[in-house]
């Protein structure tokens, strides 16, 4: 019998449908989109973190007996243009769940799609509270400590300072303004008779900074909040030293401490600075040192802040996945829910609670040594530490889950 048009079209369709799972039962794709192009300081090194536990896990079999496979993909910075990048991963490319995002913004609009559309989305840097707190939802997990975590880890060097009169400088969107009124919340809870006398937000990227530094000299404060990165800070730093900004006066600082952050600055460096951040060189735990060996095996090169979060990442997807036996969105979601996790900073969890990791960061001084940044006096603050308790948890998080 001859075949007719729609046997064949019956045909092709079957074929298709069979050859399908075939192929999608290779590898289990994970997709990542990311800032590339706009914050290759951090995402540079993060890509290779992702790299080099890629090799690891998939060199013992994978997961569930399946390799991961990562598509990768470019935000451009812009939350409109990552809504669509998430789409088009889930859609066309298939993957099982999102995971990445570096800017605050960015990471709120991937969080709303995810829980918009029921995708397990493991954001792995942003750093505003909204994504495990106010805009938190049932899909969506954090890995880096947060502005309230990492803000509470340097409110005891800010109460030491006994400072009167505070100054606070940071990039004027979600990540910054976060970080601003955690710290003001918490300075007022510590010294009510604490002021702040100037606040200075200029546009991530954008900074005047001699402007903002005469600013804050002109305020005249016993201590400076800083919550500026990247380009930005170097060049506030830069200008404040030239203007003596930061002399006799105590100053705070989030992510400074980072080599992303540090490295530019060079023999520039604000000695003094009480700030968060990862001194790789002065971490001599059985862990940090086993990741530092490997890493530099392969790269030869030392690791940045980056390297660990996408190391810690891939990690968490691999432990969730082993978890929960099943990509299945549904079963993700309950997996991760106290989740433990081995990482070059330790064991740490998920919270279910809030979803939020209890990895910590690391506080110390920054110096100087040999014309380059360090950090010195470092102590690891366990994240668990400086987290609100689960019932408090829950009047931060309305109808999440």
């Amino acid at each position: 019998m001859k075949p007719t048009r729609h046997m064949l079209a019956l045909a092709t369709a079957l074929a298709c449908a069979f050859a399908a799972p075939a192929f999608a039962q290779d590898t289990i794709k994970i997709g990542e989109l990311n800032s590339y192009k706009a914050q290759p300081a951090f995402l540079e090194p993060y890509k290779r973190g992702m790299e080099l536990a890629l090799e690891e896990v998939n060199g013992k079999g994978g997961v569930l007996g399946k390799k991961l496979e990562l598509i990768i993909r470019d935000d451009g910075a812009n939350p409109g243009e990552a809504v669509r990048v998430a789409e088009e991963l889930v859609t066309r490319e298939g993957v099982v769940m999102l995971t990445g995002t570096f800017l605050s913004n960015i990471g709120l609009a991937v969080t709303n799609f995810a829980g918009q559309k029921k995708v397990f989305f493991l954001a792995s840097e942003p750093l505003t509270d909204k994504i495990t707190w106010a805009d938190g939802n049932k899909y969506t997990y954090r890995l880096r400590a947060s502005t309230y975590m990492q803000t509470a880890m340097l409110m005891p060097a800010a109460i030491a300072a006994n400072a009167k009169r505070w100054a606070i400088v940071y990039p004027n969107y979600e990540y910054g303004q976060s970080a601003a009124a955690t710290f003001k919340d918490m300075l007022k809870k510590a010294q009510p008779g604490a002021e702040i006398v100037t606040e200075q937000a200029p546009p991530i990227g954008k900074v005047d900074a001699g402007a903002v530094a005469q600013a804050i000299d002109d305020a005249k404060p016993d201590a400076i909040f800083n919550v500026l990165f990247g380009a930005d800070l170097t060049k506030f730093v830069r200008e404040g030293n030239t203007r003596g900004v930061f002399k006799n006066r105590t100053v705070v600082s989030l992510l400074s401490g980072e080599p992303e952050y540090l490295d530019p600055l060079g023999e520039e460096t604000p000695v003094g600075w009480i700030a968060t951040g990862y001194p790789w060189d002065k971490i001599k735990t059985p862990e940090h040192v086993a990741f530092l060996t490997a890493y530099q095996k392969k790269f030869n090169d030392y690791p940045r802040l980056g390297s660990i979060v996408g190391y810690t990442t891939i990690k968490s997807i691999a432990a969730g996945i082993a978890k929960a036996n099943s990509t299945d969105t549904e079963k993700l979601v309950e997996a991760f829910k106290g989740l433990s996790v081995s990482s070059p900073f330790g064991t740490f969890s998920y919270r279910a609670s809030d979803h939020q990791a209890t990895m910590g960061a690391y506080v110390g001084k920054l110096a100087l040594e040999k014309g380059k940044g360090t950090m010195t006096d470092i102590k690891y603050i366990d994240g668990a530490s400086v987290l609100p308790n689960d019932a408090d948890t829950k009047k931060l998080r309305p109808a999440a889950d």
